[in-house]
């Protein structure tokens, strides 16, 4: 399963497509799960830059799982690109 999501994911990110429109014409939401490993960190690093401040919080779905869009993805990626610059 894991292995699945691995080939998936990396599909996904070459082709441009993690972001695809679904048939009623919305964009598809991420999990934490999906975003985390898209970026490259832990999803408790997320909730923790959420807690901080550091990036706005996501909306929820009727579960109040977290669901991230297009621009919070590319918040997350800026905030950890320029943290690993730091470094």
């Amino acid at each position: 399963m894991v292995r699945y999501l691995l080939i998936k994911l990396v599909r996904e990110v070459i082709t441009g497509e993690i972001f695809t429109m679904m048939s009623n014409g919305t964009k598809k939401r991420l999990t934490i799960t999906e975003v985390a490993q898209i970026v490259g960190i832990s999803t408790k690093t997320i909730i923790r830059w959420e807690k901080m401040g550091k990036i706005r919080k996501p909306k929820r779905d009727w579960r109040s799982w977290r669901v991230y869009e297009e621009d919070d993805l590319a918040q997350i990626r800026h905030l950890h690109e320029v943290l690993v610059e730091v470094e």
